[in-house]
């Protein structure tokens, strides 16, 4: 008798800490699968932090084609950058306020001053400095649209190397989605500049 009690005493347990065990994973997944925080990492927030900065030059030298160029195409291509880069700048903000990050300050309305003191300048690919927007500025009409369209396709070239950084090492699928849209996108606007400075 006490061997048969013995017994159903070690089934009972073992069964308890059988419900226990599938208790807990139970809870477990039910976290995992409910409304999980968005997912991102380092890479994501960096890429926002310089893209946004980067942009907001790219906007600034394209609101520049109103009054400087003397090329109807030029200004298209201009105005087609400034109404594709604006409202991602508003996305990759609402991303950073979204993930507790800093959002870089800076503005798209002073042209020529202070963009080298936008924070995450430094060592950014293919910026220009204030030297360069400077003597954008001064430049007009052929020799405007040259010197436009040769830092526009570097200014292109950087983010298409920050972008692809963003593929490779990001998590957040919005902002990897960008990154792929930044590249099919700025490639083709740099084929289409290279393509009017040979013209």
């Amino acid at each position: 008798m006490t061997r048969r009690i013995l017994a159903a005493l070690a089934l009972a347990v073992a069964a308890a800490l059988t419900l226990t065990a599938c208790g807990d994973e139970t809870g477990s997944d039910a976290t995992e699968s409910g409304t999980p925080s968005p997912t991102f990492n380092d890479a994501d927030v960096a890429f926002a932090q310089q893209m946004i900065p980067h942009h907001k030059q790219a906007v600034l030298m394209s609101r520049m084609a109103a009054t400087h160029t003397s090329s109807a195409g030029v200004q298209r291509l201009a105005a087609g950058i400034e109404s594709a880069q604006g409202p991602e700048i508003e996305t990759m903000t609402g991303w950073l306020e979204d993930w507790g990050a800093d959002v870089p300050d800076g503005s798209s309305d002073h042209m020529g001053h202070g963009m080298d003191g936008m924070p995450g300048m430094d060592g950014m690919p293919g910026m220009m400095t204030d030297r360069q927007l400077r003597a954008l500025g001064r430049a007009r009409g052929g020799s405007w649209d040259r010197m436009f369209l040769r830092m526009m396709i570097a200014h292109h070239e950087g983010a298409i190397e920050m972008a692809n950084t963003e593929i490779e090492e990001g998590e957040n699928p919005n902002a990897v989605a960008l990154a792929e849209r930044i590249v099919e996108a700025q490639q083709a606007e740099i084929d289409q500049m290279r393509q009017m400075l040979r013209s």
